[in-house]
């Protein structure tokens, strides 16, 4: 007696087979041109298997960046760095945000939510809940525990900081407005500290 197919792996295969089509063609032709069909057709599914799991190209392609994600935290086993610089540790994050935004395997699906998310409310809803959220919360932790240190002001409001940090850096790549490099990442790290009033060296009775 033979043994039947295993349906869920095959519905896995087909789900992990739309997710890469997804992503490799966005890269490819860009979000304008990206087409459930394409998307089919590269994973070599019927297009009815996509539009049962998916109500749209976008929502397939922030499942598919959530995934990309995933296995860039399991791969390179990613925290935020404590080595007690604070500037130090920024600078670490900042610089691999940079490297991100060049790597079109991330920059491709990125910006093609932010621009679908600008008129799709629910999406960009997702977008921030799944994938920003939780990214912007490990910057937060991280400020949280430098207030604590006594390395920031008591009332230092952590996520307007993370804004401060994130978002010129974000604005520049989305825009186009000027090259990314890891030189204006550190610069950055260093004017948002100077103006939040980052302690560099607590009295001695403070430190360790």
């Amino acid at each position: 007696m033979s043994k039947s197919p295993d349906a869920t792996r095959r519905s896995d295969r087909s789900r992990r087979a739309i997710l890469d089509a997804a992503l490799a063609l966005v890269g490819e032709v860009g979000y304008n041109k990206l087409t459930i069909e394409a998307i089919a057709a590269r994973a070599g599914v019927g297009k009815q298997t996509i539009y049962r799991w998916w109500p749209s190209k976008a929502a397939v392609l922030l499942d598919a960046s959530l995934a990309l994600a995933g296995e860039a935290a399991v791969e390179g086993g990613w925290t935020f760095p404590d080595t007690g610089d604070l500037a130090a540790d920024l600078k670490t994050v900042l610089r691999a945000a940079v490297d991100d935004f060049a790597d079109e395997r991330f920059a491709a699906p990125a910006r093609a939510l932010t621009a679908a998310g600008a008129t799709d409310p629910e999406l960009a809803a997702r977008f921030t809940e799944q994938l920003l959220a939780p990214q912007l919360a490990l910057y937060e932790g991280r400020l949280r525990t430098a207030r604590e240190a006594g390395r920031l002001p008591a009332d230092t409001d952590l996520r307007l900081m993370v804004e401060m940090l994130v978002g010129p850096l974000t604005y520049r790549w989305l825009m186009r407005t000027a090259p990314l490099a890891h030189a204006h990442a550190d610069a950055l790290v260093d004017a948002v500290l100077r103006g939040v009033g980052y302690v560099t060296t607590l009295p001695a009775a403070d430190q360790g």
